[in-house]
């Protein structure tokens, strides 16, 4: 019997085409060797297997090699057209549409299959920019949070790669420098260039045939965007990403690249030492996290939640609130409660209005930390929030463990302390019985409307990339 492997569609036609060209019927060849004319029909058309005994047969009469039938290779153009047909037809994405596949016979054209192909290559293409809708893209999300969460937000592989890379582009301690991170471009065969315009809709944009990557100009506001910036477009080459395949490959690759950034900025020997040297001293602090490597208080927080639990063995929780109490961003590891969909998604789900993420807000002094204990259904958790704003709004940034590892902090004699009883409604998200019964049925609020609830989620192998705007940018600048 021939392998497994063998693609038997390729192998009717190979059979097929050598029969032809020796001018035989089926009828003819089938009996010189020893079978019906039928059954070598079957065999041509890739409905059975021919034993082994049976090719070698086949290849006498037919003047050939057995390897020659055996080739993964279509014997002609029309071959091609056909098997490429055929598979394209058996595709799930053809056989959801309920549409009868076309029977292709002598009298069907080349132009006519390549025309079903172009059909059907066009429908794939589709299929892969498919608008991802928001249950898919949450659980997605949800799905990538989970896996991260098993593993504590840890990837070694790419600490390692971090590692090596800053290794050759000679950087040894502190802040990470834009000159360091233009070496690290150039020994991977790129130039940084920092242009005014960029599409919009790209945070970068990276010209793989003449090794440049465009960013914003280097004289707006955030060194840190910047550096990070270039190190996740530089990402994407050294993790060897392809285009994305669906939804969650997209954010699987954006995930590894902005990891791939904040463990050069904040590189895992010296930041584990910096985190070591202060969980000993009993002086954790986010802040001082940040300041020790030049980035933002988000960057610091989130590469804790890399590093804590690994590492110095504490479970954490990490939430970046905006100012309406919605959850951007969020990982946990340490049992806080949060809310949930019905899909267990947590982004733009409305934290408890006891945690300090929201309480946070209503403090006057802004430029400082600070802290809370918050007895909770999972436990008593202590917590540091930092508040800021942009030009979307304002938002909370706030890094949390459970009792027992506050001791480990900065901030961990605060007196300030905080009750939630969420996911129970009577917690914050319920009004008090007596207002309820005063109100109820008296008031009719005119809802705010936000409108990303009817705006479909952004197609493309790069979600919410123009396409056409990124081709003319290159095109200006090559």
């Amino acid at each position: 019997m021939t392998s497994p492997a063998i693609e038997l569609t390729t192998l009717g036609h190979r059979i097929r085409h050598h029969r032809v060209e020796r001018g035989l019927t089926l009828d003819e060849l089938g009996a010189q060797v020893g079978v019906a004319g039928s059954h070598l029909s079957l065999i041509e058309n890739g409905k059975r297997e021919p034993k082994l005994s049976l090719l070698q047969e086949i290849a006498r009469v037919t003047g050939t090699e057995v390897a020659d039938l055996l080739s993964t290779e279509p014997p002609n153009r029309r071959a091609a057209l056909e098997i490429e047909l055929e598979r394209a037809q058996a595709s799930t994405v053809f056989r959801r549409l309920g549409i009868p596949p076309v029977k292709v016979t002598k009298g069907t054209t080349d132009d006519t299959l390549e025309s079903l192909l172009g059909l059907h290559h066009e429908l794939q293409r589709r299929e892969r920019e498919a608008i991802a809708t928001p249950e898919e893209a949450r659980r997605a999300n949800t799905e990538l949070r989970v896996r991260m969460r098993e593993r504590n937000n840890y990837i070694g592989d790419i600490e390692k790669l971090a590692e090596k890379q800053l290794k050759a582009a000679g950087h040894v301690s502190g802040a990470l420098s834009h000159r360091s991170v233009s070496v690290m471009a150039e020994q991977l065969g790129f130039e940084l260039l920092y242009v005014n315009d960029l599409p919009h809709s790209a945070r970068s944009v990276t010209d793989l045939e003449n090794g440049r990557i465009y960013l914003p100009p280097a004289s707006i506001p955030g060194g840190h965007g910047l550096r990070s910036m270039a190190l996740q477009a530089m990402a994407h080459r050294l993790l060897g990403h392809q285009r994305p395949t669906d939804y969650g490959d997209f954010l699987a690759q954006r995930l590894e690249i902005n990891y791939y950034a904040a463990c050069c900025l904040m590189p895992e020997t010296a930041s584990v030492a910096f985190l070591q040297q202060a969980k000993k001293d009993r002086n954790l602090a986010v802040e001082d996290f940040r300041d020790a490597f030049g980035v933002t208080h988000e960057a610091a927080g989130m590469r804790m939640t890399n590093l804590l639990t690994e590492h110095l063995g504490i479970r954490l929780h990490f939430l970046r609130v905006d100012g309406a109490g919605a959850i951007n961003r969020v990982y946990e590891n340490d049992g806080l409660p949060l809310p949930m969909d019905v899909t267990g998604a947590v982004e733009g789900q409305i934290a408890c209005r006891r945690f300090l993420a929201r309480a946070a807000f209503e403090e006057q002094n802004r430029t400082t930390e600070h802290y809370q204990y918050t007895d909770a259904p999972g436990g008593t958790f202590w917590c540091s929030t930092q508040t800021g704003s942009t030009a979307e709004g304002e938002f909370s940034i706030t890094v949390g463990v459970p009792f027992d590892d506050a001791r480990w902090f900065r901030g961990r004699e605060t007196p300030q302390r905080a009750v939630s009883r969420c996911p129970d409604e009577s917690c914050c998200r319920r009004a008090p019985a007596a207002i309820t019964a005063r109100w109820e049925g008296k008031a009719w609020p005119s809802a705010r409307v936000h409108m990303q609830m009817f705006s479909p989620l952004p197609r493309g192998a790069f979600p919410g990339v123009d396409d056409s705007e990124v081709y003319a940018f290159l095109d200006r600048h090559a």
